[in-house]
């Protein structure tokens, strides 16, 4: 079972014996980068995924922020936003070590979807030590340490200001403890009886 909300969930049904086996993070990949890798006006705020009505990003790109707004990602909504939000920095689809030194150079990561139901982008943030600032819903509140890592709050802006004030050590730290490695290993203890 990927997230504990759902091992209370299945436990409640009845279901006995379950273990937590979470989705990781390739740590060697994402970690933190040059802040000055983006030239936007500070403070920041990037959202990364598929760019698709599903992933609410409208809700990210309607707010009124302090600093710049990039998206990095592709998806049939693209060309759209693009269109209707000029101030917004649109990057497209970035992979690998230029992915991650686009990631690492924000200020906060904005996880704007209602509907995911764990977002590893979020742990690939804080790796970078990026905080995130998301809606308290499924997904967020199984990987984000409020508070510390990030900040939910039903209100997204609100969640954005007050992860900007959240130190990026322990960001990664937490990442850390989440990596790819860290789960394997969990697995396999798992495994013995």
């Amino acid at each position: 079972i990927a997230t504990r909300s759902m091992q209370r969930m299945l436990e409640e049904r009845g279901f006995k014996n379950l273990e937590i086996w979470a989705r990781g993070v390739d740590s060697t990949l994402f970690r933190p980068g040059l802040k000055s890798y983006l030239s936007g006006p500070r403070p920041i705020s990037m959202y990364m995924g598929r760019v698709a009505v599903e992933k609410n990003i409208e809700a990210f790109l309607n707010l009124d922020l302090p600093g710049s707004k990039y998206v990095v990602g592709d998806g049939p909504d693209l060309e759209q936003l693009r269109h209707r939000y000029p101030g917004v920095h649109f990057i497209g689809q970035k992979l690998g070590q230029e992915l991650t030194a686009h990631l690492a150079a924000a200020d906060v990561f904005v996880f704007p979807s209602l509907t995911d139901t764990f977002g590893l982008v979020l742990l690939e943030a804080m790796a970078c030590g990026v905080p995130v600032a998301a809606y308290p819903v499924t997904g967020p509140i199984d990987v984000v340490q409020n508070g510390k890592t990030g900040i939910l709050d039903t209100d997204l802006r609100k969640a954005v200001l007050g992860a900007l004030k959240l130190d990026p050590a322990d960001c990664v730290a937490y990442a850390q403890q989440n990596s790819w490695r860290n789960w394997t290993e969990r697995f396999a203890s798992m495994m013995e009886p």
